[in-house]
């Protein structure tokens, strides 16, 4: 890390391998309105990509050697396959080359108020929140999250403060690079066990990741998991959420019209404000204390921060409604591990709708492997299962598991190879009253956009 931070102070051109991906853009914007003179390739236009080239940065379509000419230092982003040829020619080249997370760990370095939100779920939703919050009360941060927040329109920012909100994956360890002034911990579950092996291996990152906050640790205490990783860590501030009072922020009085909670919020027993979400689901208790506790730690007024959170209608790709077509609702949320599921299907169910269609992508192999049962458990909770073939994504199916056997233990689902299958599937069988609801993590919002297509043109 001294390296990059070292080379950051003399190099004036870098250029980004993958820079369209939703981990790229947002590094690439803070470093372009840093002065660096930035160029990029991808395989794919995307909105992010757009983005990009709107700022003046050029890209190249398609990756290959001769893109990264006249480089000083290159960052690639970890989606790549080995045999890139154009990550390939950069490791080859001698000029510095370093994966995503790295220059992540060193933008958060550059800030003196870094706080870095990790947690097996709600890190893309809670990020959303508190850059809302300290946007809306003049607070300015730079930001780099998992999804698309709406008031900006983007999943990053540029502020002109010290202030930076940084969403901290824990995938292979990704958050351990980061420099946390302020870490937020929402729960700690079992999830990539290809890399942890195993719960215990989990929680010990979670606690090292805890221990490099330099300020403080904010954290879920009604989680036994997450108790466990930041035990006897008492050499900085620890401030705790929950919906128990034996929290230092808590919830009273809640209560839920139709998916959505409302509650009041206390600070050790000093009533903060009333708390009316405009997210579904009752989880999102949890994310709306957890950034409500930050941004206090921050010294933000409680009821500014909350009317703030009141004007947060949702995260990119979290519980995010489409349109209505046909009087058939359509939205789209990235949950792929069996605890997220849960309660974004148990949100759905209780909306009003006739039916609940989840129609569901899995996520790698290794996860469908090992959660199977848990999987094929949380997919009776709709009314309708509809699923496609398993995204692979950076693994081998070594495993040898495929849908259908997922399939099999879900009673009346059927899966499809194809995203036009599922979409003509669904555009076939939906009916008035109906939410039709896309899950996953890979690119299974391509069928949502396939089905609205179909009802335009009907």
């Amino acid at each position: 890390m001294a390296e990059i931070k070292e080379l950051l102070k003399t190099v004036k051109r870098i250029h980004f391998i993958g820079i369209g991906g939703s981990g790229m853009c947002p590094i690439a914007e803070i470093l372009h309105a840093q002065g660096y003179s930035l160029s990029g390739s991808d395989n794919n236009e995307s909105d992010t990509l757009t983005r990009i080239k709107n700022m003046g940065i050029p890209v190249a379509m398609g990756q290959r050697a001769e893109n990264i000419e006249g480089a000083e230092m290159i960052v690639y982003t970890a989606a790549l396959l080995k045999d890139n040829p154009e990550l390939v020619a950069a490791k080859n080249s001698g000029i510095p080359t370093f994966e995503r997370a790295e220059m992540l760990g060193a933008i958060t370095d550059m800030f003196k108020n870094c706080i870095c939100v990790c947690g097996t779920h709600g890190k893309t939703t809670v990020s959303s929140m508190l850059t809302q919050m300290l946007i809306e009360t003049g607070n300015d941060p730079s930001a780099v999250i998992g999804g698309k927040l709406p008031l900006t329109n983007s999943n990053g920012r540029v502020g002109k403060t010290e202030n930076m909100v940084c969403e901290a994956c824990e995938f292979v360890d990704t958050f351990l690079k980061l420099f946390p002034d302020i870490a937020v911990i929402l729960n700690v579950d079992e999830d990539h066990l290809e890399y942890f092996k195993n719960l215990e291996n989990i929680i010990k990152s979670f606690r090292k990741f805890a221990t490099m906050a330099t300020k403080a640790i904010i954290f879920n205490g009604d989680d036994a998991n997450t108790l466990k990783a930041v035990e006897g860590i008492d050499d900085k501030d620890r401030v705790t959420f929950g919906i128990k009072n034996t929290n230092d922020f808590y919830a009273e009085n809640i209560g839920m019209v139709r998916a959505y909670a409302h509650f009041d919020a206390y600070h050790k027993g000093e009533f903060l404000a009333h708390v009316e979400l405009n997210v579904p689901g009752e989880h999102n208790i949890y994310n709306a204390l957890a950034a409500i506790a930050a941004a206090v730690y921050n010294g933000i007024d409680a009821k500014e921060a909350v009317e703030a959170l009141q004007h947060f209608g949702g995260a990119g790709r979290r519980f995010e409604k489409l349109g209505t077509y046909n009087g058939i609702d359509i939205a789209d949320d990235y949950a792929h591990h069996p605890a997220e599921l849960k309660v974004t299907l148990e949100a759905a169910m209780k909306m009003g709708y006739n039916n609940v269609w989840a129609v569901f992508q899995p996520f790698t192999y290794s996860r469908t492997a090992i959660l199977m049962d848990d999987f094929a458990e949380v997919l009776q909770i709709p009314d309708k299962c509809v699923m496609t073939e398993i995204m692979g994504s950076r693994e081998i199916n070594t495993y040898n598991v495929y849908t259908s056997q997922l399939a099999e233990k879900i009673p009346g689902s059927v899966w499809f190879n194809t995203f036009e299958e599922v979409a003509q599937y669904v555009f076939d069988n939906a009916k008035e009253g109906d939410l039709v609801i896309t899950l996953g993590c890979g690119d299974i919002y391509k069928a949502a956009k396939i089905l609205i297509k179909k009802y335009q043109n009907k």
